[in-house]
């Protein structure tokens, strides 16, 4: 772990056991529960959603259309007549009247919006709100967020809620601790005409108001920070005494943090706060925060980050998880979906969890290009009641912000589908996330996606018996005796118990998972005359978190891609680190 800052003076090392009896703040919970009581029992309904689907995004699309057409943008494509089109023929003639774009394609109207402070653009009124987004390697995008696209946010964060209560979350219990949210800093750049621009979360974070502000930590002067070392710090600092009972934020930050309350814990003293453990030295987040019921995740896949949670959490990779983990699928275009059923009780670490449910119904119209058609000039495109399981998609969005059939570059694969025109579909639309449609390594024809990557990492972790954190892969190049291959440059470190771990054996493990999983990897390493077996580059942890400080790109909103059909980035982390 990077060197912490001391930031705040010592605490006192606080109660030694957490009440258990409600507190005024369980009537949130309470009155929240009977407010969602109705949008949880339609959200339930997936009858419905699988019947419906259709007809909602296209009045959607059309209610999206409709307010509009008073815009620039909206007058040039004559949005207008397109919101008069027939329901048949409504999503083709929108599809015909413009292609698929990408952000650059709005570079220009986006800059006279936040820039020069110029409404009715692409969206109508002065949009006042832009999401900077967490490019690595790219320059920085700036999104628009408009207040319609605030009140589909906030109701996306309902529905959360709501979700929860449909899987049996006892959301008076929840709220009757307090709720942390690892988001990106709250501090915000203002212009001359009153436009701000921030991390998403630094743009929703200062809309919090009581009573949920009573309930919510770090608070407003740790969440301003924008320096991630020493905001861990003082978010440990401020939370050791608090009876977190939620955690929501990416997997690798949640992680850092619970591993600094433990040391903390320890300097102070402070023993298990688990009843029936009175004296018992606090090795664990369970012992730190015993009534923690729930981790709130996205952003990143949760499956190689699973082993290690549970070590933070109870001691062991194998051993007991927090009893429900819940993804989200966020991005800062539109909340695109959410898991709404459990992860299966008993599951072993690392196995897969449930798909993600299309959010429908929030003001956003959502469009899918195969991938191996994203490229085309004009790339056929299918809503959501015409995509197949099993075929990988880009996702295209329009939405309540003014982006118009924008690429966001990520690439999903459908296991649930609702009904068609000419098909009976299986239920509400549900996805996985696959990888970026950029990200891949294609150098010799061995079409790995990020996908193969993290499962391959994820059973190779389980075989050589590591703990493992941040990884990113890129082809080796054939020099001289060399021959082709695959790198893997990966933050390692061995379990407390573990006995015999080897790099070979997760060399082995990663490279017969990938064979598995992709049959063009399986021929390019057959009889070793093509690709050669795996490289792996172990690397210290907290190799990657240091390489995004050093470019300016450190905190919970800013992610390594897991593969580059270059070797650029994987250079620049490896001897970053210095350690091959």
């Amino acid at each position: 772990m990077a060197p912490t800052i001391q930031l705040l003076p010592d605490l006192p090392p606080g109660p030694a056991r957490f009440r258990d009896r409600p507190s005024w703040t369980t009537l949130i919970g309470a009155g929240l529960r009977t407010y969602l009581t109705p949008r949880a029992r339609k959200l339930a309904d997936t009858r419905f959603w699988r019947s419906n689907t259709h007809a909602i995004q296209r009045k959607t699309l059309r209610d999206l259309l409709r307010t509009a057409a008073p815009t620039r943008f909206g007058r040039e494509n004559k949005f207008a007549a397109l919101a008069s089109t027939a329901d048949a023929e409504l999503i083709d003639a929108y599809r015909k009247s413009f292609p698929v774009r990408d952000w650059y394609s709005f570079k220009d109207q986006i800059a006279r919006m936040r820039e020069g402070g110029e409404p009715d653009v692409l969206w109508p009124g002065l949009v006042r709100d832009f999401a900077q987004t967490s490019g690595t390697t790219a320059g920085d995008k700036f999104i628009p967020v408009s207040a319609e696209m605030m009140r589909s946010n906030f109701r996306a964060s309902l529905d959360i809620f709501a979700h929860l209560a449909n899987q049996n979350v006892k959301l008076a219990s929840l709220l009757t601790g307090k709720c942390l949210f690892l988001g990106g800093s709250t501090n915000l750049d203002t212009n001359s005409h009153g436009i701000r621009t921030g991390d998403l979360s630094g743009l929703v974070t200062p809309l919090i108001r009581w009573p949920i502000s009573s309930i919510y930590l770090p608070g407003p002067e740790v969440a301003l920070m924008s320096h991630w070392p020493s905001k861990i710090e003082a978010m440990a600092l401020r939370c050791i005494n608090e009876d977190v009972r939620m955690i929501s934020g990416m997997p690798s930050w949640a992680m850092v943090l619970a591993e600094r309350l433990i040391e903390l814990a320890r300097a102070r003293g402070i023993t298990s706060r688990v009843p029936g453990e009175d004296g018992v030295p606090i090795t664990t987040l369970r012992q730190v925060w015993p009534n923690l019921t729930l981790f709130v995740h996205g952003g990143v896949r949760y499956q190689p980050f699973d082993p290690r949670v549970r070590q933070v959490y109870s001691g062991s990779p194998t051993g007991a998880d927090i009893a429900h983990r819940f993804e989200l699928y966020p991005a800062s275009e539109a909340f695109i979906a959410m898991q709404d059923a459990p992860n299966p009780i008993g599951a072993p670490p690392g196995s897969s969890h449930p798909s993600l449910r299309l959010n429908a119904d929030l003001g956003n119209y959502f469009e899918f290009v195969p991938i191996e058609r994203i490229n085309d000039p004009d790339p056929e495109a299918f809503s959501a009641d015409q995509v197949e399981k099993g075929q990988r998609y880009c996702v295209i969005l329009t939405t309540c912000a003014g982006l118009w059939r924008y690429n966001i570059g990520d690439v999903v694969e459908f296991d649930g589908i609702c009904d068609g025109p000419d098909r009976r579909g299986d239920g509400p639309s549900r996805l996985r996330i696959v990888g970026r449609h950029r990200h891949f390594v294609n150098a010799f024809g061995e079409n790995l996606i990020v996908e193969h990557i993290e499962t391959a990492v994820a059973e190779a972790a389980r075989a050589a018996d590591f703990l493992v954190g941040e990884f990113t892969a890129a082809p080796v190049y054939p020099s001289g005796p060399r021959r082709a291959g695959l790198e893997l440059a990966i933050e390692i470190e061995s379990k407390p118990e573990a006995s015999g771990g080897s790099l070979e054996r997760f060399r082995d493990a990663f490279d017969a998972s990938l064979k598995k999983q992709n049959v063009d990897y399986t021929t390019k390493r057959t009889d070793g005359v093509g690709m050669s077996l795996p490289t792996i580059t172990p690397l210290r942890p907290g190799a990657f978190h240091r390489w995004l400080e050093s470019r300016g790109k450190l905190g919970g909103q800013h992610k390594c891609p897991r593969c580059a059909n270059s070797r650029e980035l994987l250079e620049q982390i490896v001897q970053f680190s210095g350690d091959r």
